[in-house]
């Protein structure tokens, strides 16, 4: 193996129970797009320029999601689906004689509504339609000749048929169609494959969003995934994934338990499982239900390394974007799912908006990298003073005067580390050469860091009480 800079973590040692890559990811997605290269998103873009990129897709929606909460570049690789999109069963209100039916295949999740303004049958009824549940409705559109109508960009038609007796009748004011779909999906291979493309690019991110609910197979192996990036492509990053969302007549106790399971035996601060969903409404406008990672993707890029997404006065989602957590009645549960290392939201008595409760990874309880905000900093520091290592490869020592000579090398080391205590991302750090090295024999040089992080108030406990100033 060629020889070259290498860096362990040294864990436990709290005793507890811009670098140009900062705020920068990479987003792996299901989109009609086919591209054999990363396709950049930038902060400026808006949601037509996104959509007109990646398509109608869960990778644009995901885009959007971080774009508008602070992403200034997001690279993306997006992914042809290797299961279908599937369109639900058709539900109908009102008392028109007319009939639909659907075909095609669903590029994301819709939750579509058919209503109809104006009466009669093909070529006469008026209808507008609706992609997220009824929120923001089409302009009116006349039913066409044929009976059939392709909703734009969604991969889905309709096909309506008329009452064969009383054309006229066959559609009514207020009849309602209604469907829902899931969105296609990749597989785990499918984002294992899409990784390949980052490993060997020189495309510099701090983390990565794999767009669409994930299970703990795919948790455990990107936990490998990330010690190869780490150890052979000298690359720290972390993963933000999707827990699913809670299926039709599950309870919130079987639902919080089976994502407890899923927890149970995946120990790595390198995974971070995002579990909160709203109902929010998206720059484009449309208002869906959502699992909340391209919020939190687009948080870090506004918050320095140091910085918790958590603090609440400084990152918070109005309650105008996002209008509810869900599933509604989850409040209950927040405080299980935190304590099971799921990053979560949360309201505050007193506060307006919505807030995320920790910004949790899935490491060992006993960790010093329980937080995303200690595996940024630490995944910086591995960055900046391999930077500095590098320049100091193949150099020469005094053997006059080892230890002065290796200490003016771990002075250079010493540089970024500096940098970031005065820059407040670190509270102090020291580095260190071990004694007795024999340089000579092995050339090799062992340096040893340690730094100390900056501190963050999690929990308030206030003592209050009367006293009588008169009392001595």
């Amino acid at each position: 193996m060629l020889r070259d800079v290498k860096t362990t973590i040294a864990d436990g040692g709290l005793g507890i129970g811009g670098y140009k890559g900062e705020g920068v990811h990479a987003k792996i997605g299901v989109s009609p797009t086919e591209s054999n290269e990363v396709i950049r998103i930038y902060g400026s873009m808006n949601a037509k320029k996104i959509k007109e990129k990646l398509g109608l897709s869960p990778l644009a929606d995901a885009c959007m999601d971080s774009i508008e909460n602070g992403s200034n570049l997001i690279y993306c690789l997006p992914v042809k689906a290797s299961i279908d999109g599937t369109i639900g069963q058709i539900k109908k209100t009102g008392t028109g004689k007319g009939n639909c039916t659907t075909e095609g295949k669903p590029n994301n999740d819709y939750d579509i509504v058919v209503k109809f303004t104006g009466q009669g049958g093909f070529n006469q009824a008026i209808f507008k339609y609706s992609i997220d549940g009824g929120y923001n409705y089409s302009d009116e559109t006349t039913l066409p000749l044929n009976g059939e109508f392709e909703i734009p960009s969604t991969g889905i038609k309709l096909k309506f048929t008329e009452d064969s007796t009383e054309k006229n009748s066959s559609f009514l004011v207020d009849d309602t169609y209604s469907l829902k779909t899931e969105a296609p999906q990749m597989t785990n291979q499918d984002v294992l494959n899409a990784l390949e493309k980052l490993r060997s690019s020189n495309l510099v991110f701090e983390y990565v969003h794999v767009v669409g609910e994930s299970t703990k197979a795919l948790w455990a192996a990107l936990v490998v995934e990330a010690d190869r990036f780490f150890k052979d492509y000298h690359k720290p990053l972390f993963f933000v994934l999707e827990s699913r969302n809670i299926n039709e007549n599950e309870g919130f106790d079987e639902y919080t338990q089976y994502l407890v399971n899923e927890r149970k035996g995946l120990t790595s601060y390198y995974i971070q499982v995002v579990s909160a969903r709203s109902m929010y409404t998206r720059m484009d406008g449309t208002t869906k239900d959502i699992n909340n990672a391209g919020i939190v993707c687009g948080l870090y890029s506004r918050a320095k390394v140091q910085q918790s997404i958590g603090e609440t006065k400084v990152f918070n989602i109005p309650e105008n974007k996002m209008l509810k957590l869900l599933p509604e009645g989850i409040e209950s549960y927040i405080g299980v799912l935190d304590d099971a290392k799921y990053l979560t939201f949360r309201k505050y008595e007193g506060l307006e908006n919505f807030y995320v409760t920790n910004a949790r990874m899935m490491a060992a309880d006993n960790s010093d990298y329980q937080y995303a905000e200690r595996v940024r900093v630490m995944n910086k520091i591995v960055r900046e003073t391999r930077k500095e290592a590098l320049l100091q490869l193949q150099g020469e020592v005094d053997m006059s005067d080892p230890e002065g000579s290796l200490e003016a090398i771990a002075k250079f080391i010493e540089t970024p580390l500096d940098n970031m205590a005065r820059d407040k991302e670190i509270s102090a750090a020291r580095i260190l050469i071990p004694e007795g090295q024999d340089i000579l024999s092995t050339e090799k040089l062992r340096v040893i860091i340690r730094y100390v992080p900056i501190g963050h108030i999690r929990e308030i406990e206030i003592d209050l009480g009367m006293e009588n100033p008169f009392r001595k």
